[in-house]
């Protein structure tokens, strides 16, 4: 598997860490290496933890890629707003174990899990697009609509506010918060229960909840690609 995203697999859980330099940036080859992750646990029938690097899970598309061009940073957000509505229903449980900062893209993989264990400490966790000049994709948009509270999705979405990682679990960016000597064991803890899921019935009553969600980010991809961001 890739050096960006690597894979472990062991008694029906899937770990998937990504590592792509200081701030773990999502690149074209990053969303590449997580669909074929994805791919393996779904062969290996696995609930997935995904995490990070100790204080970052990630902060966000690679600025390289977004400031190269208007068809790479389309095409870039595209791709991962596709892996984002992948996750939402994929066959399996899907946990992350948030190691510490999730900015932009970072975050948006915290709205796209089952289940999201952070870390306590001096942590960013938020969609700062409006800060940094980003006009919010509809993916974006409703992803957070769908997955934040009403107050957070106005505060995050429309002002850029950013919180830290116990506000982050009202705001709904967050599930539970655990110090972080902690993280591993909890998110192991978690993803073991989810094991004995029936996996049929899991499947099915997810795509069953978030039908129109998926339906709905399908349309967004699609304006998406045929405006600038």
């Amino acid at each position: 598997m890739s050096e960006l995203v690597s894979y472990q697999f062991s008694d029906g859980i899937a770990r998937l860490i990504l590592s792509n330099g200081k701030v773990n940036a999502v690149s074209p080859a990053v969303v590449e290496a997580f669909n074929k992750a994805l791919d393996q646990a779904e062969l290996d029938k696995a609930v997935v933890v995904i995490s990070g690097q100790p204080g970052i899970l990630s902060g966000g598309y690679d600025l390289k890629v977004m400031t190269s061009s208007a068809d790479a940073a389309r095409d870039l957000v595209a791709s991962g707003s596709t892996l984002a509505r992948r996750m939402l229903s994929h066959p399996f449980p899907v946990i992350v174990a948030c190691t510490g900062h999730a900015v932009a893209k970072g975050a948006f993989i915290l709205l796209s899990a089952d289940y999201r264990i952070g870390v306590e400490g001096p942590f960013k966790i938020g969609l700062n697009e409006v800060a940094i000049g980003m006009t919010m994709h509809h993916v974006g948009i409703e992803l957070a609509r769908a997955r934040l509270s009403n107050s957070a999705f106005n505060r995050s979405v429309i002002n850029a506010e950013m919180f830290d990682p116990a506000s982050a679990v009202t705001a709904g960016f967050l599930d539970r918060v655990v110090p972080a000597d902690e993280l591993e064991a909890k998110a192991m803890e978690m993803a073991t229960q989810l094991t004995k899921l029936n996996m049929t019935a899991h499947r099915n009553t997810k795509l069953k909840s978030r039908k129109e969600l998926l339906e709905l980010l399908d349309r967004s991809i699609a304006i998406d690609k045929q405006h600038a961001l």
